[in-house]
């Protein structure tokens, strides 16, 4: 599928499929979402350029996200998309500017792009270029990555509260959501994990893009890429954070968990031991010999029964005097 956003002086109107020779000169972004051949044949003899594959963008080395060719300038960035499903991922996007003009190829529908979109509909003045729609693209990707970072950090404060809960009946609930609370944190660090993948390609591609915008003198484009490269260096830090957090919440719940399985394994450690004396009476009392002389007592039957009680009793007043119960 293929947009195309034309400017009319105090709009911009958005245009699906292709348009003809009057209008290409008036498109300042063309967004290209799984397009077909035939739309980039469209795009590649409006523009004079060679819009890469999908494998070419998918290729993780700086050389081939990032390079200039026939003052057009070629970006890759991995975006996270999803993020708020069961099953995260990224996806890698490649801005094409070519003077005044973007071009976005993508295979997913990251939210950004929907966010700069509705943005243009609602303030067409401010959006009067490719390098601005790019620039503003970049702040709306930013953006998203913060909040995704900050559903992190709140998500994870909820998880601490809920494995170092003080509360017993919290506690006992807690003890039976250990297979969730795992699942939650585990979900969180893959997510951080994908938001730095993000960040590190945006911080690569707002570094590039900064040479080339001093070199087309665009001094306020540079001041907000400047801006969104502080950004990233900030959410950088705040993602480390969140990794030690993770690994702090990871250790403390498999730390709980191992207090729990040591405390069942202490009750039937206490139960063997409680009950091994009267098995040794009752087995000794059990033997088929001729010559025992209690089998002859009047009482040896209540004997036999007070001895297997008395040996039971007493370990378990042992350990309970010892603080081991």
């Amino acid at each position: 599928m293929m947009r195309l956003y034309i400017s009319t002086g105090s709009s911009v109107e958005v245009m699906q499929g292709m348009c003809d020779e009057g209008v290409r000169s008036r498109v300042i972004w063309v967004d290209l979402h799984e397009p077909t051949p035939q739309e980039i044949r469209f795009v590649e003899d409006m523009l004079q350029i060679d819009v890469p594959t999908r494998e070419e963008i998918l290729e993780i080395e700086a050389s081939s996200r990032l390079y200039e060719e026939n003052d057009a300038f070629f970006m890759t960035a991995t975006m996270v998309c999803r993020a708020e499903s069961a099953t995260p991922e990224l996806a890698a996007v490649t801005f094409i500017l070519v003077g005044q003009r973007l071009v976005t190829l993508r295979y997913a529908d990251p939210l950004p792009f929907r966010t700069a979109a509705s943005q243009i509909q609602r303030n067409p003045l401010a959006w009067n270029s490719g390098e601005v729609v790019f620039v503003g693209l970049l702040e709306a990707i930013v953006d998203r990555v913060a909040d995704i970072l900050e559903a992190i950090g709140t998500d994870l404060d909820v998880v601490s509260r809920e494995v170092f809960t003080t509360d017993a009946k919290e506690a006992a609930r807690r003890a039976k959501d250990y297979r969730q609370l795992l699942a939650r944190v585990g979900r969180a660090g893959d997510l951080i994990g994908k938001s730095r993948e993000s960040l590190v390609s945006l911080g690569r591609l707002a570094a590039f893009v900064t040479v080339a915008f001093k070199a087309k003198d665009r001094k306020n484009l540079q001041t907000r890429i400047k801006t969104v490269s502080r950004d990233v260096l900030s959410l950088s830090d705040h993602s480390s954070f969140l990794t030690n957090k993770v690994t702090f919440s990871l250790d403390a719940i498999l730390g709980l968990v191992s207090i729990e399985q040591n405390g069942i394994i202490k009750i039937f450690s206490v139960a063997a031991v409680v009950f091994l004396p009267p098995t040794l009476v009752a087995s000794i009392y059990g033997m088929n010999f001729d010559v025992m002389p209690e089998l002859h007592f009047a009482l040896g039957y209540p004997m036999a029964l007070g001895l297997m009680v008395l040996s039971a009793i007493m370990p378990y007043l042992y350990f309970k005097r010892k603080g081991w119960l």
